[in-house]
C-alpha cells in the first residue's frame, strides 16, 4: 500500500478506537458491510474485478453527472452494481474527492464482502450484486448521526420540523432526473429560533418513490432523535438531515442545465461481443413494432384493471384532498397541508386487510359513532389500530379528510399519533397507533374494572387530557377546536397516559378567530355546550364545557346521562353543583376511591369541573387557566362556580325515530344534524 493509503486506514481505525459502542451511528463514516451473510471467496476473481471496474467507473462520471451515477458490470452470477450519490449543494471537486475517498474507505473496512455500503457528511457509495433499484429504496438499511442535544421546547422544534420537511419533501420529489434535492429553514418559537433542513432522494427515483422514501425517513427521525437539535438519517436511495447551525451551501454550488439528459445510468459488459450498429440499425426497429403491436392488444384486454388499480392508487386522494371543502379546510389560518405530505401517509388496501386478518370479528376492539375499529399488526411488527368508516356512518368524506389533515399536522404526547390512512375500493380507513388499555370509559363505567382507576391514575388523566387540549386550543401551530370530547374518545396507553382521539368533527380556526357558527350541530349528547346546541356558535369553550363534564364524569364514576331525570331535567352537572351548594360535595366521589383520595384535590378538581359547565361562556376559564390551577397551588383561592344549564334536550323516543341521533359509543348518541332556533 501507498503512505497515503496506510495514513487513512490507520486514521480510520483510530476514530473507531476512540469513539463509543455507538460510533457506527454517532459519526462519519458509516458502513453497512455485510447486508447479507455472505462473502466472496478468493475462487471469485471475477466478481472482485467486477468491484474493481464497477468503482472505478462509477468515481469517473459522477461529476459529469452532476453527483449521482450507477453503472453495471458484468454479467450474472458475477453482476456488480455500484452507486454514488454526492450531497446536492456540494461543488464538484468536492464530490469527486468524496467519491474517491470512500472507495478507499469501503475497500479497508468492507473487503470481501459481496454487498457493502458506506455514507460521509457528502456522499454515498455503494456495491452489489443485485440488479440497481430492483428492492424498494434500494433494500433499505439505513444509518443516523444524532447530537443528543435537545431542543428548549420539544413540541415547538418538532411542530417547525414537520412544517419544514412537508415543504422540503414535496420540493425534493418533485425533481428532474439530475437532481431531486431541497434545502430551507424555518424561524419558531418565542426566542424566533430557527432550524435548517436537507432532503435528497436519487434522482433515479420516481417521484412518488421519492416522497415516500423521504416520508420513511422523516418518521426514523422523529422515532429515533425526538427534540434532538442536530440529526441526519441516510436511507441509500434518500436522506435527510437538520441543524440549528447551518450546514449546507446556498446556493447549491453546482449548476444544473437547462434540459437534463434522459439518463444518468451506464453499463458495461465485460466479456460481450461486438455487433455491428448496422444490425442494431435493423433490430431495434423491428422489436420497437414488435412489442408496441404486442401492447396494443394486451392494452385492449386490461384496460379495466388497469383503470381500476390507477385509480386506487393514484386517484383516491386527488378526489378527496382536493375537494373545495377540504382545499378551504387545509388553508384556514395560513396553513397549508400539501397533497403530497398527505399522500405519502397513504396505505394500500392489501397491507390493512393483511394485517386485520381481513377484518375479523377477533380483531374488532371497538365500535364507534363512525364505525367499527380494529386492531391490526403490520409486517414490520408494529401494532396499529385501524379506524373503519361504515357506509352508514355520518362520516362522509368531508370529516375523513378533515381527520388526514389535522392528524398529519398534531403530534403531543396526550394525542393519538397518526400512522397513515387508506381510502380504496369504497373503504375509508384511518390508521393510528394501537393504544393498549382502550378508551377511559372502558375502565371508568365498568364496576368490575372502575376499581383499577386509584385517585393518582385519575388525576394523571385529568392533567393530560388538560394538555392535550391546551395543546389544540393554543400550542400547535394549528388552532383546533375538538368539538366531541367525551371520554369514549381518551385512551390510555399502557401508562395509563391519556390520548385524545378522534377528530373527524374537529374544526381549524384562524390565529385571531374566537367563535364560529354552523348550521349543522355536531356533537354527544350530554357533553355540548348551550351555546352550540342552541344557537350553533363554537368557540375553545365549547370544548372547555366537554371537559368539565368529562372532569365530573371521572370524579364521580358515572356517566352524565345516567342523572338525567325526565322529570326535572337534570344532568351530572346540574347534580354536581346543587351538591356542591349544599356542601354534601364528597357524595359525588366515586365509592371505590372516596375513602384513600386527598380530598383537597378531589374538592379542587370539582370545583374546577363546575367552573368549565358554567352557561355564562365568559365565565368558564381556558386550558391554560385550568392547567394553572390543577399545578399551582399557590391558587389558594379558586373562583366559585356559577349555576350550570339545565340541560337543553329531553330525550323522547320520538327524537331518536326521527333520525336526530346515530350510535355513538355505548349509551351514548351523536348528534349529526340539529337546525339552530
Amino acid at each position: 500500500m501507498s503512505f497515503k493509503t496506510h495514513f487513512l486506514f490507520l486514521l480510520l481505525l483510530l476514530i473507531l478506537c476512540l469513539t463509543s459502542t455507538r460510533a457506527n451511528y454517532n459519526s462519519y463514516p458509516l458502513f453497512r458491510c455485510q447486508l447479507k451473510n455472505n462473502n466472496f471467496t478468493a475462487d471469485s476473481p471475477i466478481y472482485r474485478s467486477n468491484i474493481e471496474t464497477a468503482l472505478s467507473s462509477v468515481s469517473s462520471s459522477v461529476t459529469t453527472h452532476y453527483g449521482f451515477n450507477t453503472t453495471t458490470v458484468g454479467v450474472s452470477p458475477n453482476t456488480v452494481t455500484a452507486i454514488a450519490l454526492c450531497r446536492g449543494d456540494i461543488s464538484s471537486e468536492t464530490c469527486n474527492h468524496c467519491i474517491n475517498n470512500s472507495i478507499v474507505l469501503l475497500k479497508q473496512v468492507c473487503s470481501n464482502k459481496i454487498q457493502a455500503l458506506v455514507w460521509t457528511s457528502n456522499c454515498m457509495l455503494s456495491y452489489s450484486n443485485r440488479t440497481h433499484n430492483d428492492t424498494t429504496f434500494y433494500n433499505r438499511p439505513y444509518g443516523k448521526i444524532v447530537s443528543y442535544v435537545n431542543a428548549s421546547n420539544i413540541d415547538v422544534f418538532n411542530a417547525a420540523l414537520r412544517d419544514l420537511f412537508g415543504n422540503l419533501r414535496t420540493k425534493a420529489s418533485s425533481g428532474n432526473l439530475l437532481r431531486k434535492f431541497a434545502i430551507g429553514d424555518i424561524v419558531y418559537g418565542q426566542d424566533l429560533l430557527k432550524v435548517y433542513g436537507l432532503m435528497q432522494c436519487a434522482p433515479d427515483l420516481s417521484s412518488f418513490d421519492c416522497n415516500s422514501c423521504l416520508s420513511v425517513v422523516f418518521r426514523e427521525a422523529q422515532g429515533c432523535c425526538n427534540g434532538d437539535v442536530d440529526v441526519a438519517v441516510y436511507f441509500p436511495a434518500c436522506f435527510l438531515r437538520y441543524s440549528n447551525v447551518s450546514f449546507y451551501n446556498d446556493p447549491p454550488k453546482i449548476s444544473l442545465p437547462a434540459f437534463p439528459p434522459s439518463s444518468t445510468q451506464s453499463t458495461v459488459i465485460l466479456g460481450g461481443k461486438h455487433k455491428s450498429s448496422k444490425i442494431i440499425y435493423v433490430v431495434v426497429p423491428v422489436v420497437c413494432v414488435s412489442v408496441g403491436l404486442l401492447l396494443s392488444i394486451g392494452l385492449c384486454f386490461l384496460v379495466n384493471k388497469t383503470k381500476r388499480v390507477k385509480n386506487a392508487t393514484k386517484n383516491a386522494i386527488s378526489t378527496l384532498l382536493m375537494s373545495e371543502q377540504s382545499y378551504k379546510l387545509a388553508q384556514i389560518g395560513s396553513v397549508e397541508m400539501d397533497i403530497g405530505s398527505i399522500g405519502s401517509l397513504q396505505f394500500d388496501l392489501d397491507t390493512i386487510e393483511e394485517a386485520t386478518k381481513n377484518f375479523c370479528i377477533e380483531n374488532k376492539i371497538g365500535e364507534g359513532g363512525f364505525g367499527p375499529v380494529y386492531k391490526g399488526v403490520l409486517a414490520s411488527g408494529m401494532e396499529i389500530a385501524v379506524k373503519r368508516l361504515s357506509k352508514s356512518s355520518g362520516q362522509g368524506s368531508h370529516e375523513f379528510v378533515n381527520e388526514v389533515i389535522l392528524m398529519a399536522k398534531l403530534q403531543h404526547r396526550n394525542l393519538v399519533r397518526l400512522i397513515g390512512f387508506c381510502c380504496e375500493d369504497d373503504e375509508k380507513l384511518l390508521i393510528y397507533d394501537y393504544i393498549s388499555n382502550k378508551s377511559l370509559d372502558y375502565f371508568l363505567f365498568d364496576p368490575n374494572r372502575n376499581g383499577h382507576l386509584d385517585w393518582s391514575k385519575r388525576y394523571k388523566i385529568i392533567e393530560g387530557t388538560t394538555r392535550g387540549m391546551l395543546y389544540l386550543h393554543q400550542d400547535s401551530c394549528l388552532r383546533i377546536i375538538h368539538r366531541d370530547l367525551k371520554v369514549s374518545n381518551i385512551l390510555l396507553d399502557m401508562e395509563m397516559n391519556a390520548k385524545i382521539s378522534d377528530f373527524g368533527l374537529a374544526r381549524i380556526f384562524g390565529m385571531d378567530q374566537t367563535q364560529a357558527n354552523t348550521k349543522r350541530i355536531v356533537g354527544t349528547y350530554g357533553y355540548m355546550s348551550p351555546e352550540y346546541a342552541v344557537h350553533g356558535h363554537f368557540s375553545e369553550k365549547s370544548d372547555v364545557f366537554a371537559f368539565g363534564v368529562v372532569v365530573l364524569e371521572i370524579i364521580t364514576g358515572k356517566k352524565s346521562s345516567s342523572f338525567f331525570d325526565q322529570d326535572d331535567r337534570d344532568d351530572l352537572p346540574h347534580f354536581a353543583w346543587k351538591k356542591w351548594t349544599e356542601g354534601t360535595t364528597t357524595e359525588l366521589v366515586d365509592p371505590t376511591m372516596v375513602e384513600t383520595c386527598p380530598k383537597d384535590e378531589v374538592m379542587r378538581c370539582i370545583n374546577i369541573g363546575l367552573l368549565c359547565v358554567q352557561e355564562d361562556v365568559n365565565a368558564r376559564p381556558s386550558m391554560a387557566s385550568v392547567l394553572n390551577m390543577l399545578n399551582n397551588y399557590s391558587i389558594t383561592i379558586v373562583p366559585s362556580p356559577k349555576r350550570p344549564p339545565h340541560y337543553l334536550f329531553r330525550r323522547p323516543d320520538s327524537y331518536f325515530s326521527a333520525g336526530n341521533f346515530v350510535p355513538g359509543s355505548k349509551d351514548e348518541s351523536l348528534i349529526t344534524e340539529i337546525h339552530p332556533r
